[in-house]
């Protein structure tokens, strides 16, 4: 549907002879375009939807009638409007221009427009095109989506407007360089935990900027124990062993020392677990605190282990130690000067034996 409320007679043969009674036209003289003393054709008019379209048609003190159409449908003529649409509004009826104005166009408003004259008893038309354009929208994108590791995803991003838009995915991700897909679908096989985050749809037309949507992609893998070490630790001193593991869903952690299991609240031992890692801390270590424990880490699609040891760690004093060439703090001085002396009686021989 056109500009909406016209008068619209749906027979062409109506529509015709109205036309013919508007303008005087004589039965059996046809409607001509392109005449040389016509101005020139006019050039399409393009706006985006919302804005306003203005429609001009060029005349010349030899016009005594103009009419502006909608296909079949009368919008204006001379200053009288046949259109019942508020949008429709007279710009111009001058002796050199007639236009009219399309207030808030929309998408049902694109399509030829006709100016038509009379001039010397003779009617002549001009035909102008309204493009309408329409910024870019994305009416369906795929739902956030969790998934195992090595499983297969399919999403997809669907958007309207005029021109139609183009649509690209990408990888919001650090490591990830330029688009993955420039397709309204983007397919992953075989999917891996570097591949999972957030992933970007654009829709672009130039008619107005990009719109963007975003889907998360969660890939889930079973734990896997990045860090953890040994650890030496002195009688009645404080130590601490403390695994990391990375998984998603989050790992749940175990401490086993031997076949028994150790607890939040066993005297003496603190267990402190967070979403990668999990803390063991003995505050006052002693003789039975000493061996091999166990870190379990654990979620729905499986579990790993790894084994830690708490060893006693010995401190030695050193002591100076006190050979040929050692200086003494207590007699640096006396030493020194001992040194002294004795070397005088062999620089004199050595003097004597010269000469």
């Amino acid at each position: 549907m056109g500009v909406g409320g016209c008068l619209v007679v749906p027979w062409r043969c109506l529509v015709v002879l109205c036309l013919r009674l508007l303008f005087l036209v004589p039965a059996g003289v046809p409607v001509r375009s392109g005449d040389a003393t016509f101005p020139k054709a006019m050039d399409n008019v393009t706006v985006r939807q919302g804005e306003s379209a203005t429609l001009r048609c060029s005349v010349d003190n030899r016009v005594t009638r103009v009419a502006w159409l909608n296909r079949s449908s009368i919008l204006y003529a001379g200053n009288d409007k046949w259109c019942l649409d508020p949008r429709v509004v007279l710009l111009s009826n001058t002796k050199t221009e007639y236009s009219i104005q399309i207030q808030d166009v929309d998408v049902y408003d694109e399509g030829p427009y006709t100016c038509s004259v009379q001039t010397d008893n003779h009617p002549k038309t001009s035909r102008v095109h309204l493009i309408v354009q329409v910024s870019p929208k994305i009416v369906e994108i795929s739902s956030d989506i969790s998934i195992n590791e090595g499983g297969n995803i399919s999403l997809t991003c669907i958007a309207t407007g005029r021109p139609d838009p183009t649509i690209t995915w990408r990888h919001i991700s650090p490591k990830a360089v330029g688009f993955v897909s420039e397709d309204e679908y983007l397919e992953i096989t075989g999917i891996t935990r570097e591949q999972s985050g957030e992933y970007e749809c654009s829709a672009s037309n130039d008619v107005a900027a990009p719109v963007v949507r975003r889907v998360k992609v969660t890939v889930n893998y079973p734990p896997y124990i990045s860090d953890a070490k040994s650890t030496g630790v002195p009688v009645g001193q404080k130590g601490i062993l403390q695994c990391e593991a990375s998984a998603v869903p989050a790992a749940e952690f175990q401490w086993y020392k031997d076949d028994k299991r150790l607890v939040e609240g066993q005297k003496g031992v603190k267990v402190e677990s967070k979403a990668f890692f999990s803390r063991l801390t003995f505050f006052n270590v002693s003789e039975q605190d000493y061996g091999n424990y166990t870190c379990v880490a654990s979620n729905k699609l499986g579990n790993t282990n790894v084994s830690i040891i708490l060893y006693e760690e010995t401190t030695t004093a050193l002591t100076p130690w006190k050979g040929p060439g050692a200086v003494h703090d207590g007699n640096n001085g006396t030493s020194r000067r001992a040194g002294c002396i004795g070397l005088l009686p062999l620089l004199l021989l050595h003097l004597l034996l010269k000469f």
